[in-house]
């Protein structure tokens, strides 16, 4: 039988506005002079109020409906996520038009793909290198009538400036000054506004169509929360052509904080120390690079400095556990923390520039290892979730009920039911209107009624909080009839051992497991250094005896808390991390299992050619 949670009722939620350009006017009319967002200028940050956002994002919108751009026409952004990715996203849905987001790191050929199904007409496109992906395809883009780059050169034919866009827009505005008013006022809740391809582990990619309602709504429901104020700094780097990252958009629309914009993930530390904000959103992979680094170090000093960060983790520990169970710390506890904040504790916070109130992780399995870990620290990590198709909502983890390894309860007007075989179905408004020219493909995972098959498997504890096991298609049986759950297995893996970059488990339809291993280059680099081993590459390093005994170890404490049909038997590391450059990972970072499985299948057969090992 199944059960669901959460409720539709619309009243347990702010009503949303009709659309999402017009929530950004009621914004600009409600904080003008309010600061809206900054960003880097030769290295320096500026800051933009609302009043200047709405100036430029008009003439944008003006130069797109010069240019004939009608209501529902589709309008690509191929461009990391960046302070005039905004402009171009706004103006195109106050033009009444639809974004086709592109992932900056998209091949040639799937660009093509995306430009082509969605019909898109016009392209904002960052610079030269997304340049040279349109020119080298332009015969097979005819839809397209106009591409407009940020930082590329242009031709003044096919190609102009955003500057030449906004000149063209403010003469559209001159002959029809309300001409951007009119089209928010006329854009309608159901209408077209972002159509994001899935990432597309497996197969083609499929547009997903998310109308107005989806982003107002989780707009809504994010305010509903009472976590985030107007006064709050969001650092924002993830990609905008990720709904993620939409979503954190739709928040701030809603809520009026500010948000620091800065794509280059290199970045982010240094940009912490500079911007001090309030909060910031990732997916698990960058706090568990921040968790491992700072595990390495210490190890690598030993010590006092190890044992003193062991006892004042051990502290915040704790503390963390009295505070789950909605307890205070005792008098004597208090005192040893406030020894272990001054010493050890507060220097983790720093690193986050001092001032974050929380953390949110979505996208992908957070481990309740690491969430702990910043727990102790003082950082609480609200784990969430949602899909591309359900606008990148549905369940987030609340602060005054934290609770690790788990997604939280739905959020207010967002049912979810688990089927007999476990699989999550989402219900509200939130969920797609479908998959663009793709009938049949929307019809296998939504229903009459409004439900929406995830494809994710997972369990609802008594308070009705959703924990996630394991995509559906991923799910591994054993040839003894035991199921085993890979990605939980691969995020543990992760958290206990600081060089690990991805696991990806096998053992399908065999007799035991094994595992494909690939390392952080940066992490192997500083273990190499500090173990004496010079610097011959990752190849050479992965192979070496050293690293292979290391990696080893890490794999036994991962076993010793396993299930004995679970444990790993046999490993081989490859000789690279996977990238998105060579379709390895997503470019929201997700593994291509199949694919990586599929290349590096003799290393798979290889383990399963000899008994296991262990």
């Amino acid at each position: 039988m199944t059960r669901i949670i959460g409720t539709a009722d619309p009243s347990t939620y702010p009503t949303p506005a009709v659309s999402l350009a017009q929530l950004f006017y009621d914004r600009v009319e409600a904080m003008p002079d309010a600061e809206a967002f900054r960003f880097h200028v030769d290295e320096v940050w500026q800051s933009v109020t609302w009043r200047q956002t709405s100036e430029a994002v008009k003439t944008i919108a003006a130069g797109l409906l010069a240019l004939g751009i009608q209501p529902e026409d589709r309008v690509a952004i191929a461009s990391a996520t960046r302070y005039k990715w905004l402009l171009a996203d706004l103006a195109i849905i106050c033009a009444g038009a639809a974004t086709t987001a592109v992932y900056p790191s998209t091949r040639s050929d799937d660009v093509v793909f995306i430009l082509t199904d969605s019909g898109s007409r016009i392209v904002f496109a960052e610079d030269d290198t997304q340049l040279a992906k349109l020119h080298a395809h332009r015969a097979q883009l005819p839809d397209v009538e106009h591409v407009v780059t940020f930082d590329g050169h242009a031709d003044g034919d096919w190609v102009i400036t955003l500057d030449d866009l906004q000149a063209l827009g403010a003469k559209h505005l001159v002959a029809h000054p309300a001409s951007v008013d009119e089209s928010v006022a006329a854009v309608r809740s159901e209408q077209l506004a972002t159509l994001v391809y899935t990432s597309g582990t497996t197969g083609v990619p499929k547009g997903v169509e998310l109308p107005h309602r989806c982003w107002t709504y989780v707009g809504s429901a994010a305010s509903t929360l009472g976590v985030l104020r107007p006064d709050d700094l969001q650092y924002l780097w993830l990609p905008m052509s990720h709904s993620f990252g939409k979503m954190l958009l739709a928040a701030q629309l809603q809520i009026g904080f500010a948000s620091a914009v800065d794509g280059r993930v290199d970045k982010i530390v240094s940009n912490l120390a500079e911007v001090h904000p309030t909060f910031l959103a990732g997916p698990p992979r960058i706090f568990e690079k921040v968790h491992a680094k700072v595990v390495q170090t210490v190890q690598e000093e030993g010590g006092v400095k190890a044992r003193l960060f062991g006892w004042a983790f051990g502290v915040g520990a704790r503390v963390s556990k009295a505070k789950l169970r909605g307890e205070q710390p005792g008098l004597l506890l208090r005192a040893e923390h406030a020894v272990a904040n001054k010493l050890v504790l507060a220097k983790i916070r720093h690193l986050l520039g001092g001032r974050i109130r929380f953390l949110v992780s979505g996208s992908a399995a957070l481990s309740p290892d690491v969430a702990g870990w910043f727990h102790s620290a003082g950082v609480l990590i609200l784990e969430g979730y949602g899909l591309t198709e359900t606008s990148a909502g549905g369940c987030i983890v609340r602060p005054d009920d934290p609770a690790f390894g788990v997604v939280g309860p739905p959020v207010a007007g967002t049912e979810v039911r688990l089927a007999p075989d476990g699989e999550v179905f989402f219900r509200g408004p939130l969920v797609m209107r479908g998959y663009h020219n793709d009938p049949e493909a929307t019809a296998v995972v939504l229903d009459a009624d409004g439900w929406f098959a995830t494809g994710d498997v997972g369990e609802m504890d008594a308070s009705g909080k959703l924990r996630l096991t394991d995509r559906k298609k991923d799910l591994i049986k054993t040839s003894g009839g035991k199921y085993i759950a890979p990605q939980v297995i691969e995020t543990t893996f992760r958290a206990i051992c600081p060089l690990a970059s991805q696991m990806l488990v096998h053992g399908d339809a065999k007799n035991y497991a094994t595992a494909l291993v690939t390392l952080d280059p940066e992490a192997l680099a500083q273990w190499c250094r500090a173990h004496g081993l010079p610097d011959a590459g990752y190849a050479r390093l992965a192979a070496h005896p050293a690293v292979q005994e290391y990696i080893h170890a890490c794999v036994d404490e991962l076993n010793d808390r396993l299930n004995r049909w679970e444990t790993i038997k046999d490993f081989r590391i490859l000789d690279h991390d996977l990238t998105v450059e060579a379709d390895e990972l997503t470019p929201s970072m997700k593994v291509k299992r199949r694919t990586v499985e599929s290349r590096h299948q003799h290393l798979i057969d290889e383990m399963y050619a000899v008994p296991a090992l262990r």
